[in-house]
Parts: structure tokens; sequence; C-alpha cells
């Protein structure tokens, strides 16, 4: 699977999670283009994707194409907390 294939499964494997875990009451299904790729890498022939949605609902998707077994495992994760972590210098 070329880098292309890949990003393109990716994004189809989002928006698919992401449409059956809507509440079915808002009658709402998300397309590829409220997908997007937030970065990526490749390497031989592994590949990693982080990618979100355009939705406000705080999740991120964690993707990654082991190309030695010819399998793709897929993280949804959601943000809970974002803090700022002061460093002190320890330069005395």
């Amino acid at each position: 699977m070329d880098n292309e294939e890949f990003m393109k499964k990716c994004i189809e494997l989002v928006r698919d999670y992401t449409n059956e875990h809507l509440d079915k009451s808002d009658n709402k299904q998300i397309t590829n283009e409220d997908v997007f790729v937030v970065w990526s890498c490749k390497t031989l022939q592994n590949s990693k994707a982080l990618l979100s949605t355009k939705l406000f609902d705080g999740m991120y998707y964690e993707i990654t194409l082991n190309g030695d077994k010819k399998e793709i495992y897929f993280g949804a994760y959601k943000k809970f907390e974002n803090r700022c972590i002061k460093i002190e210098s320890e330069e005395k």
C-alpha cells in the first residue's frame, strides 16, 4: 500500500467510525471532506497518521499500517485536558 492509498484509507476509516458513533437522532453524517490529516509519517513499509474531523467533539484518531503483516491498527481518542506546565530552569 503506497502512501496515497494509506491516506485515503485512513480518511475512510475515520469517516466510517465517526458516522457509526454519531447520535442517530441528529440525522448527521460526515463526508471525507470533514476529515483531515494532522500529521503523517512513512518509514520503510510502515506508515502512521493522526487525523481529526471538523466536529467539535475533541476526538482524534491514530492509524498505523504494519506493512510486514499487512495490518492496520486504528485508535480513537478523546482529549480531556490541555495544560501548559512551566519548566523552571536548573541553571544557577
